[in-house]
């Protein structure tokens, strides 16, 4: 298959991200974010809107700010599913990023209105073919696949801190999911293999179609029937706040997948590279502010010498 090249948003293709909108107050070793749009669906529905329309389904509290709900409308990401619960504040995430970013610290969470939250699809969200499920609970997770109808391309996520506490559910999920995203240390808890290539053929044997594992600063593999591919990750060099790049990484590449419409091995190795180049956006400023505003002729630019890159 020759590789499609994505020329404009595909404005007829759309998907449905699953997650958490918050504010983020984060520490890094050049400067501070405080009261910042964060979240994972925040994240991966504006890399996911440089491709395909989004439908995004989170919940807000009273204090939220209309500024980023106006931010959402610029992008034409469809908030039916953003559920505003007047109960509470935001949730809110505090981190701290150490010297040349290699480790994070959580100082707070502040869950308020997101400890309840409990996903509902509108009507018009339940048929969508293409599905990411943010880093929330598995369990939340599996509701959100209760609701949906036909047979959908479904990407799942998660932290650490569910395969410790959710492991079962967790389990539960990734049989009936199509494509896995984590991280080598969150593949590591879960298989128990240190080795990155034990881990995702492991990974693969415990029922998704297909398995990507990032490893940061170092690229991603993905795991298939088809193979293995691997791709290093775009040489950033203003590097300023990590937070989000994983989530950004997802939405572009369900977005790109949902654009042209294919889930083939050859489809999604293109879609981790443009899900590579638009993360790179992201780690570049704090919150959301680089990769929303840097347009879609930066990241095709982007794509080019990523493919240069890996190209003999």
């Amino acid at each position: 298959m020759s590789e499609k090249v994505i020329k404009s948003k595909n404005v007829d293709a759309s998907i449905l991200v699953v997650g958490s909108v918050a504010y983020d107050n984060i520490i890094t070793p050049l400067n501070t974010g405080e009261r910042i749009l964060g979240g994972s669906a925040s994240y991966a529905s504006i890399a996911a809107s440089y491709y395909a329309g989004v439908n995004m389904v989170g919940v807000v509290g009273h204090d939220f700010d209309e500024e980023f709900i106006n931010r959402f409308n610029r992008r034409s990401i469809n908030l039916d599913g953003l559920q505003k619960d007047l109960s509470g504040p935001t949730f809110m995430w505090t981190g701290k990023y150490h010297e040349n970013f290699h480790n994070r610290e959580t100082i707070d969470i502040k869950l308020n209105v997101f400890e309840n939250f409990r996903p509902h699809l509108p009507n018009s969200y339940k048929s969508a073919d293409y599905v990411m499920l943010g880093n929330i609970s598995p369990d939340l997770q599996l509701h959100v696949m209760d609701q949906l109808s036909g047979n959908p391309f479904v990407v799942a996520d998660t932290i650490d801190l569910w395969i410790e506490i959710k492991r079962n559910e967790l389990f539960e999920l990734i049989k009936r999911i199509n494509l896995f995203v984590i991280n080598d240390s969150e593949a590591e808890i879960i298989t128990g293999e240190s080795n990155i290539i034990n881990a995702g053929n492991k990974l693969i044997s415990m029922g998704p179609e297909c398995t990507i594992i990032k490893k940061g600063l170092h690229g991603a593999y993905l795991f298939h029937a088809e193979g293995i591919f691997a791709l290093p990750a775009y040489p950033v060099i203003d590097l300023q706040d990590p937070t989000g790049a994983g989530d950004s990484f997802a939405g572009a590449l369900l977005g790109y997948l949902s654009a042209i419409n294919d889930t083939s091995f050859t489809s999604i190795k293109n879609a981790m590279l443009y899900a590579t180049v638009t993360a790179s956006l992201t780690v570049e400023a704090f919150s959301c502010d680089r990769l929303e505003s840097a347009g879609i002729e930066i990241i095709k630019s982007r794509h080019a010498e990523l493919k240069n890159i890996i190209s003999l």
